[in-house]
């Protein structure tokens, strides 16, 4: 019998944390800190305005984010053209972790922290997460906590600092500074943030939506612990010059368009949908917060027509653990294409196209029996842009390594060798990070 890939919404994350100390303090932190949303019509944000040329929509102080429309061209691909909306977020924002060590284990600052599009409230977030927007108050409200420690770090404070790519199905060109700092220091601990061991951190994330993305992002930064002794199957050089050679090749070609009159989109009251009723829509919600830096908002939200898959297909090869990783381009991605889930899609996205349009490896991801499935939870995307954003995480046994890389653009690779290449900017996608953040609690990977 095949294992639940259950999507229904994710229960409240008090309902979800394991009692004691850390259950009180989410409860706490729930009743000082929170989000509603509703949704309103288009017509109704504030602050916010429809290019009258274009019909984006767009910020009045060109702040945060706008809204436009990207046509994609894929000669290869089972669709080889077709328009979308997409979010522009030009700026940089930072995702910091600060770790301290106390009695000898590193410990890290995590805070409660709600985002209007989280399905289940409170989710457990780095020290300091924040657009640039946010942080230089373009917003008018109060400062973000902790900043200054992320601001002009020593270089021997620097656990990480790379600049990382996020979902390139929905951003374009999106990119987040993902920080981890060491100190010393005697730091206050505000309401609503925590110290925390990564076991602790770990141990939630099986919890199902209480890690958020931008969490599980940065922690896939950490160093490894030394793993068992053997040789990858493939080298770092090979690994390189495979994904420069997929991304020699001729792939998505794409270019920002107008919102205004997108091919097989159409704009109502109260959303910018697809044709079909597919893929997602374009809403826009009221937020009415308490513990945030600004009580009442509105704003644009990019809110997916389903819940995803997206997995790691594992095995050992020469006692070595392997992933099999896909080196894909998503039409917003920044480079040609990055390292990604073995399964990283929406199923019912594909509805209506030929089966070998069908992503590979998606039936024994989702069939797999329940003795073959490693970690599996519900988990959530940044819930500051999308609302109740919700994909399957899995990771899934198989036996050996078979013929899985003739199948296109897979390779099987090392977690040591994905942290390799996630020091360095667009080679590992957001997707593949949460997966490795992942894959590591399985084993209580210590690091720092």
């Amino acid at each position: 019998m095949a294992a639940s890939v259950s999507t229904a919404l994710p229960a409240p994350v008090a309902d979800r944390v394991v009692g004691g100390a850390l259950g009180r303090w989410f409860a706490e932190a729930g009743e000082r800190t929170y989000t509603r949303t509703r949704r309103i019509p288009l017509d109704a944000l504030e602050g916010w305005h429809t290019d009258v040329h274009t019909g984006d929509l767009v910020h009045d102080r060109g702040s945060f984010f706008s809204v436009g429309g990207l046509d994609v061209t894929a000669p290869d691909g089972p669709v080889p053209r077709w328009a979308q909306p997409v979010l522009h977020q030009p700026e940089t924002g930072i995702l910091g972790l600060l770790v301290k060590d106390f009695g000898g284990v590193p410990h890290y600052l995590m805070q409660a922290k709600p985002e209007p599009g989280n399905a289940g409230g409170l989710q457990l977030a780095p020290t300091v997460q924040a657009t640039r927007s946010n942080f230089t108050r373009a917003h008018g409200g109060l400062s973000v906590p902790y900043l200054r420690h992320f601001r002009s770090p020593s270089p021997r404070a620097l656990i990480a600092d790379v600049r990382q790519s996020e979902q390139g199905a929905w951003f374009y060109r999106k990119r987040n500074r993902n920080m981890i700092v060491r100190t010393t220091e005697d730091v206050p601990v505000l309401p609503g943030h925590r110290w925390m061991t990564l076991p602790q951190i770990h141990g939630l994330l099986a919890a199902g939506d209480v890690v958020n993305m931008d969490a599980r992002s940065v922690l896939a930064s950490l160093p490894p612990r030394p793993g068992p002794a053997g040789r990858p199957r493939h080298t770092g050089r090979e690994i390189l010059r495979w994904l420069t050679d997929v991304r020699s090749r001729p792939g998505l070609r794409t270019r920002p368009v107008p919102l205004r009159g997108l091919p097989g989109w159409h704009r109502t009251e109260h959303a910018i949908r697809h044709d079909d009723g597919r893929f997602f829509e374009i809403i826009a919600v009221e937020v009415r917060a308490g513990g945030r830096e600004v009580r009442r908002w509105t704003q644009p939200m990019l809110r997916p027509c389903g819940a995803g898959v997206i997995a790691f297909l594992h095995t050992r090869i020469d006692g070595v653990p392997h992933v099999l990783v896909h080196a894909a381009a998503e039409p917003g991605s920044v480079d040609a294409a990055e390292l990604t889930a073995t399964v990283c899609c929406t199923p019912q996205n594909y509805a209506g196209l030929p089966p070998a349009a069908r992503p590979r490896f998606l039936d024994e991801v989702r069939d797999a029996p329940p003795d073959r499935v490693l970690f599996d939870a519900l988990l959530s995307e940044e819930g500051g842009r999308f609302h109740h954003a919700l994909n399957r995480y899995r990771i899934v046994a198989v036996d050996g390594p078979r013929a899985y890389e003739t199948a296109g653009d897979y390779r099987w690779v090392t977690e040591r060798q994905l942290y390799a290449l996630l020091c360095h900017s667009h080679y590992v996608t957001v997707q593949a990070r949460t997966l490795l953040t992942c894959l590591r609690s399985l084993s209580g990977s210590e690091a720092a």
